[in-house]
Protein backbone atom coordinates (compact mmCIF):
# COMPACT_ATOMS: atom_id res chain seq x y z
CA UNK A 1 0.00 0.00 0.00
CA UNK A 2 1.03 3.78 -0.11
CA UNK A 3 0.73 6.12 3.22
CA UNK A 4 2.36 9.51 3.98
CA UNK A 5 5.56 8.88 5.91
CA UNK A 6 7.98 11.51 7.55
CA UNK A 7 11.73 11.48 6.00
CA UNK A 8 12.23 13.49 9.09
CA UNK A 9 10.69 16.05 12.05
CA UNK A 10 10.02 19.06 10.23
CA UNK A 11 7.72 21.38 7.68
CA UNK A 12 5.32 20.51 5.89
CA UNK A 13 7.71 19.14 2.89
CA UNK A 14 8.77 16.47 5.13
CA UNK A 15 5.63 14.40 4.40
CA UNK A 16 5.95 11.94 1.38
CA UNK A 17 3.77 9.71 -0.46
CA UNK A 18 5.76 6.13 0.17
CA UNK A 19 4.98 2.29 -1.00
CA UNK A 20 5.06 0.79 3.06
CA UNK A 21 4.22 -2.94 3.82
CA UNK A 22 0.63 -3.73 4.28
CA UNK A 23 -0.86 -3.80 7.98
CA UNK A 24 -1.80 -7.30 8.89
CA UNK A 25 -4.81 -7.05 12.00
CA UNK A 26 -4.49 -9.67 15.13
CA UNK A 27 -6.76 -10.29 17.67
CA UNK A 28 -9.78 -8.37 17.99
CA UNK A 29 -8.69 -5.64 15.36
CA UNK A 30 -10.14 -5.08 11.47
CA UNK A 31 -8.19 -3.68 8.56
CA UNK A 32 -9.78 -1.30 6.81
CA UNK A 33 -9.36 -0.07 2.72
CA UNK A 34 -9.20 3.68 3.64
CA UNK A 35 -11.76 5.96 1.76
CA UNK A 36 -10.41 9.18 3.80
CA UNK A 37 -8.73 10.76 6.65
CA UNK A 38 -8.76 13.97 8.30
CA UNK A 39 -6.22 16.31 9.46
CA UNK A 40 -6.09 17.22 13.80
CA UNK A 41 -3.37 19.67 15.20
CA UNK A 42 -1.81 16.17 16.90
CA UNK A 43 -1.03 15.43 13.52
CA UNK A 44 1.13 18.62 12.84
CA UNK A 45 2.66 18.22 16.65
CA UNK A 46 3.66 14.45 15.03
CA UNK A 47 4.98 15.90 11.78
CA UNK A 48 6.97 18.43 14.19
CA UNK A 49 9.10 15.29 16.28
CA UNK A 50 7.08 16.94 18.95
CA UNK A 51 4.18 14.30 19.37
CA UNK A 52 5.42 10.58 19.14
CA UNK A 53 2.90 7.76 18.72
CA UNK A 54 1.98 5.86 22.17
CA UNK A 55 3.67 2.39 21.99
CA UNK A 56 2.47 0.32 19.66
CA UNK A 57 0.86 2.59 17.58
CA UNK A 58 1.38 3.18 14.06
CA UNK A 59 4.23 5.44 13.31
CA UNK A 60 2.14 6.60 10.13
CA UNK A 61 0.13 10.22 10.83
CA UNK A 62 -3.72 10.11 11.47
CA UNK A 63 -6.09 9.60 13.98
CA UNK A 64 -9.31 9.01 12.51
CA UNK A 65 -10.39 7.85 9.27
CA UNK A 66 -13.75 5.88 6.92
CA UNK A 67 -13.28 3.34 4.83
CA UNK A 68 -14.12 -0.22 4.33
CA UNK A 69 -13.69 -3.78 5.63
CA UNK A 70 -11.30 -5.27 4.29
CA UNK A 71 -10.76 -8.14 6.60
CA UNK A 72 -11.74 -9.45 10.40
CA UNK A 73 -9.40 -10.28 13.06
CA UNK A 74 -9.63 -13.47 15.13
CA UNK A 75 -12.30 -13.05 17.80
CA UNK A 76 -14.23 -9.84 15.68
CA UNK A 77 -17.59 -10.10 15.92
CA UNK A 78 -20.38 -7.22 14.98
CA UNK A 79 -18.93 -6.35 11.54
CA UNK A 80 -18.48 -7.31 8.04
CA UNK A 81 -16.04 -7.66 5.25
CA UNK A 82 -17.83 -4.79 2.83
CA UNK A 83 -19.17 -2.39 5.59
CA UNK A 84 -18.72 0.89 5.31
CA UNK A 85 -17.79 2.30 8.42
CA UNK A 86 -14.96 5.30 10.25
CA UNK A 87 -13.02 5.03 13.44
CA UNK A 88 -10.72 6.47 16.09
CA UNK A 89 -7.33 5.55 15.64
CA UNK A 90 -4.03 5.79 17.41
CA UNK A 91 -2.09 6.30 13.90
CA UNK A 92 -2.22 4.89 10.51
CA UNK A 93 -4.88 7.17 9.22
CA UNK A 94 -2.76 8.70 6.38
CA UNK A 95 -2.42 5.45 4.57
CA UNK A 96 -4.61 3.61 2.01
CA UNK A 97 -4.84 1.10 4.57
CA UNK A 98 -5.10 0.56 8.03
CA UNK A 99 -5.42 -1.54 11.12
CA UNK A 100 -7.65 -0.88 14.09
CA UNK A 101 -9.68 -2.85 16.93
CA UNK A 102 -13.34 -3.43 16.39
CA UNK A 103 -13.91 -1.39 19.42
CA UNK A 104 -13.21 1.90 17.61
CA UNK A 105 -15.25 1.33 14.65
CA UNK A 106 -18.54 3.31 14.10
CA UNK A 107 -20.99 3.39 11.53
CA UNK A 108 -21.05 6.56 9.54
CA UNK A 109 -24.15 8.78 11.06
CA UNK A 110 -27.20 8.59 9.03
CA UNK A 111 -27.29 10.92 6.12
CA UNK A 112 -23.66 11.35 6.36
CA UNK A 113 -21.58 10.72 3.77
CA UNK A 114 -18.47 8.26 3.70
CA UNK A 115 -15.83 10.81 3.19
CA UNK A 116 -17.73 13.34 5.44
CA UNK A 117 -17.35 10.73 8.17
CA UNK A 118 -13.56 10.44 7.93
CA UNK A 119 -13.83 14.55 9.81
CA UNK A 120 -16.02 12.83 12.77
CA UNK A 121 -14.50 10.52 14.91
CA UNK A 122 -12.07 12.87 16.34
CA UNK A 123 -13.71 15.37 16.95
CA UNK A 124 -16.83 13.85 18.48
CA UNK A 125 -14.99 12.05 20.74
CA UNK A 126 -12.55 14.16 22.21
CA UNK A 127 -16.01 16.68 22.86
CA UNK A 128 -18.14 14.38 23.98
CA UNK A 129 -15.91 12.90 26.29
CA UNK A 130 -14.57 16.00 27.72
CA UNK A 131 -17.65 18.38 27.83
CA UNK A 132 -19.60 15.64 28.73
CA UNK A 133 -18.08 12.75 30.32
CA UNK A 134 -15.75 14.74 32.12
CA UNK A 135 -17.29 18.14 32.60
CA UNK A 136 -21.22 17.50 32.64
CA UNK A 137 -22.15 20.36 30.39
CA UNK A 138 -26.04 20.72 31.24
CA UNK A 139 -28.89 22.88 29.52
CA UNK A 140 -28.75 26.14 30.56
CA UNK A 141 -25.37 26.01 31.31
CA UNK A 142 -22.45 28.53 29.78
CA UNK A 143 -20.11 26.79 27.41
CA UNK A 144 -16.78 28.88 26.46
CA UNK A 145 -14.87 27.07 23.35
CA UNK A 146 -11.41 28.23 22.48
CA UNK A 147 -10.43 28.12 18.82
CA UNK A 148 -14.40 27.94 17.85
CA UNK A 149 -13.07 27.69 14.19
CA UNK A 150 -10.99 24.68 14.19
CA UNK A 151 -12.48 21.36 13.75
CA UNK A 152 -13.50 20.67 17.45
CA UNK A 153 -14.62 24.05 17.87
CA UNK A 154 -16.87 24.27 15.00
CA UNK A 155 -17.97 20.50 16.02
CA UNK A 156 -18.32 21.98 20.21
CA UNK A 157 -20.47 24.24 19.10
CA UNK A 158 -23.06 22.43 17.42
CA UNK A 159 -22.93 19.99 20.32
CA UNK A 160 -23.06 22.66 23.06
CA UNK A 161 -26.21 24.13 21.18
CA UNK A 162 -28.13 20.82 20.74
CA UNK A 163 -27.35 20.24 24.56
CA UNK A 164 -29.68 23.45 25.50
CA UNK A 165 -26.21 25.80 26.64
CA UNK A 166 -25.32 28.86 26.19
CA UNK A 167 -21.78 28.61 23.96
CA UNK A 168 -19.52 31.33 23.56
CA UNK A 169 -16.19 31.29 21.63
CA UNK A 170 -13.40 32.95 20.69
CA UNK A 171 -11.69 32.89 17.15
CA UNK A 172 -8.69 35.05 15.65
CA UNK A 173 -11.15 37.10 12.87
CA UNK A 174 -14.30 38.65 12.16
CA UNK A 175 -14.94 35.87 9.44
CA UNK A 176 -14.28 33.15 11.86
CA UNK A 177 -16.47 34.50 13.98
CA UNK A 178 -19.17 34.95 11.55
CA UNK A 179 -19.06 31.48 10.95
CA UNK A 180 -19.28 30.57 14.63
CA UNK A 181 -22.50 32.35 14.29
CA UNK A 182 -23.38 30.31 12.08
CA UNK A 183 -23.29 27.45 13.96
CA UNK A 184 -25.01 28.99 16.76
CA UNK A 185 -22.59 30.48 18.91
CA UNK A 186 -24.04 32.90 21.20
CA UNK A 187 -21.37 34.66 22.88
CA UNK A 188 -18.44 36.07 20.07
CA UNK A 189 -14.93 37.05 21.42
CA UNK A 190 -12.14 38.01 19.68
CA UNK A 191 -8.76 37.23 21.08
CA UNK A 192 -6.62 39.17 19.14
CA UNK A 193 -8.82 42.44 19.97
CA UNK A 194 -11.01 41.09 23.09
CA UNK A 195 -9.98 40.22 26.61
CA UNK A 196 -12.37 37.39 26.86
CA UNK A 197 -12.62 37.13 30.21
CA UNK A 198 -14.44 40.79 30.19
CA UNK A 199 -16.08 39.92 27.60
CA UNK A 200 -17.74 36.64 28.39
CA UNK A 201 -18.33 37.72 31.97
CA UNK A 202 -20.39 41.13 30.17
CA UNK A 203 -22.33 38.85 28.19
CA UNK A 204 -23.46 36.01 31.13
CA UNK A 205 -24.00 39.09 33.77
CA UNK A 206 -20.69 37.97 35.46
CA UNK A 207 -21.94 34.31 35.95
CA UNK A 208 -18.81 33.01 33.93
CA UNK A 209 -18.40 29.80 31.99
CA UNK A 210 -19.84 26.80 33.17
CA UNK A 211 -17.55 24.31 31.66
CA UNK A 212 -14.31 25.72 29.58
CA UNK A 213 -13.09 23.45 26.74
CA UNK A 214 -9.51 24.58 26.46
CA UNK A 215 -6.61 24.18 23.42
CA UNK A 216 -4.12 26.76 24.67
CA UNK A 217 -3.09 25.38 28.13
CA UNK A 218 -0.36 27.35 29.90
CA UNK A 219 -0.91 30.61 28.24
CA UNK A 220 -4.36 30.71 29.11
CA UNK A 221 -4.81 28.65 32.59
CA UNK A 222 -4.75 31.49 34.81
CA UNK A 223 -7.50 33.54 32.65
CA UNK A 224 -9.59 30.56 32.16
CA UNK A 225 -9.50 30.13 36.16
CA UNK A 226 -10.56 33.91 35.97
CA UNK A 227 -13.56 33.02 33.52
CA UNK A 228 -15.07 29.97 35.59
CA UNK A 229 -18.42 30.34 36.97
CA UNK A 230 -18.72 28.73 40.54
CA UNK A 231 -18.71 25.03 40.78
CA UNK A 232 -17.03 25.53 36.57
CA UNK A 233 -14.93 22.83 35.42
CA UNK A 234 -12.29 23.74 33.04
CA UNK A 235 -11.21 21.14 30.59
CA UNK A 236 -7.73 21.21 28.66
CA UNK A 237 -7.09 19.45 26.09
CA UNK A 238 -4.14 21.04 23.67
CA UNK A 239 -0.51 22.82 24.43
CA UNK A 240 -0.75 25.64 21.57
CA UNK A 241 0.14 28.08 24.17
CA UNK A 242 2.49 26.09 26.45
CA UNK A 243 2.99 23.26 29.04
CA UNK A 244 3.75 25.02 32.25
CA UNK A 245 2.02 27.70 34.16
CA UNK A 246 1.22 28.48 37.49
CA UNK A 247 -2.32 27.67 39.11
CA UNK A 248 -3.71 30.45 41.79
CA UNK A 249 -5.06 27.55 44.08
CA UNK A 250 -7.04 30.66 46.14
CA UNK A 251 -9.21 30.91 43.31
CA UNK A 252 -9.60 27.53 42.34
CA UNK A 253 -10.83 27.06 46.49
CA UNK A 254 -13.31 30.12 46.13
CA UNK A 255 -14.98 29.29 43.27
CA UNK A 256 -14.98 25.07 43.90
CA UNK A 257 -13.52 25.05 40.28
CA UNK A 258 -12.18 21.83 38.60
CA UNK A 259 -9.07 21.62 36.34
CA UNK A 260 -8.74 18.44 34.16
CA UNK A 261 -6.17 17.79 31.30
CA UNK A 262 -7.12 14.72 29.33
CA UNK A 263 -5.71 13.14 26.01
CA UNK A 264 -7.88 11.06 23.92
CA UNK A 265 -5.15 9.02 22.05
CA UNK A 266 -3.45 7.49 24.88
CA UNK A 267 -6.21 5.74 26.26
CA UNK A 268 -6.91 2.29 27.00
CA UNK A 269 -9.06 0.48 24.02
CA UNK A 270 -10.93 -1.13 26.88
CA UNK A 271 -12.02 -0.78 29.87
CA UNK A 272 -12.75 2.61 32.22
CA UNK A 273 -12.67 5.61 30.78
CA UNK A 274 -11.59 3.69 27.26
CA UNK A 275 -11.92 4.59 23.90
CA UNK A 276 -14.23 2.34 23.51
CA UNK A 277 -16.39 3.57 25.99
CA UNK A 278 -15.90 6.62 24.60
CA UNK A 279 -16.96 5.53 21.08
CA UNK A 280 -20.32 3.44 21.98
CA UNK A 281 -21.44 6.94 23.75
CA UNK A 282 -20.56 8.85 20.90
CA UNK A 283 -22.59 6.55 18.82
CA UNK A 284 -25.42 6.69 21.43
CA UNK A 285 -25.57 10.15 21.82
CA UNK A 286 -24.05 12.05 19.08
CA UNK A 287 -24.81 10.41 15.81
CA UNK A 288 -28.63 10.79 16.41
CA UNK A 289 -27.58 14.91 16.46
CA UNK A 290 -26.23 14.42 12.85
CA UNK A 291 -28.96 12.29 11.66
CA UNK A 292 -31.92 14.95 12.73
CA UNK A 293 -29.71 17.85 11.24
CA UNK A 294 -28.66 19.09 15.10
CA UNK A 295 -25.01 18.92 14.42
CA UNK A 296 -23.33 18.96 10.60
CA UNK A 297 -19.69 17.95 9.54
CA UNK A 298 -18.01 20.93 8.64
CA UNK A 299 -15.35 20.22 6.20
CA UNK A 300 -13.14 23.63 5.09
CA UNK A 301 -11.25 21.40 2.04
CA UNK A 302 -10.95 17.69 0.54
CA UNK A 303 -7.85 17.08 -0.92
CA UNK A 304 -5.87 13.74 -2.17
CA UNK A 305 -4.10 11.99 0.22
CA UNK A 306 -1.07 12.47 -1.66
CA UNK A 307 -1.10 16.26 -1.37
CA UNK A 308 -1.23 15.80 2.49
CA UNK A 309 2.32 18.22 2.72
CA UNK A 310 0.14 20.97 0.55
CA UNK A 311 -3.11 20.21 3.11
CA UNK A 312 -0.94 20.92 6.28
CA UNK A 313 0.33 23.82 4.85
CA UNK A 314 -3.24 24.61 4.91
CA UNK A 315 -3.60 24.10 8.33
CA UNK A 316 -0.40 25.44 9.26
CA UNK A 317 -1.84 28.96 7.61
CA UNK A 318 -4.78 29.20 10.14
CA UNK A 319 -7.04 30.20 7.79
CA UNK A 320 -9.21 26.66 8.05
CA UNK A 321 -12.52 26.77 9.22
CA UNK A 322 -13.72 23.22 10.31
CA UNK A 323 -11.96 20.33 8.76
CA UNK A 324 -9.48 19.43 5.92
CA UNK A 325 -9.93 15.80 4.64
CA UNK A 326 -7.78 13.62 2.73
CA UNK A 327 -9.45 11.29 0.22
CA UNK A 328 -7.49 7.84 -0.81
CA UNK A 329 -9.70 7.69 -4.56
Amino acid sequence: MYAITITEPGGPDVLTWTEVADPVPGPGEVLLDVAATALNRADVQQRQGHYPPPPGASDILGLECSGVVAELGEGVAGWSVGEEVCALLAGGGYAEKVVVPAVQLMPPPQGISLVEAAGLPEVACTVWSNVVMTAGLHAGDVLLVHGGGGGIGTHAIQVGKALGATVAVTAGSAEKLARCRELGADILINYKEQDFVEELRSATDGHGADVILDNMGAKYLARNVDALAKDGHLVVIGLQGGRKAELDLGKMLAKRASVTATGLRGRPVTGEASKAEVVAAVVDNVWPMYADGRVRPIIDTTLPMAEAARAHELLDSADVVGKIVLTTG
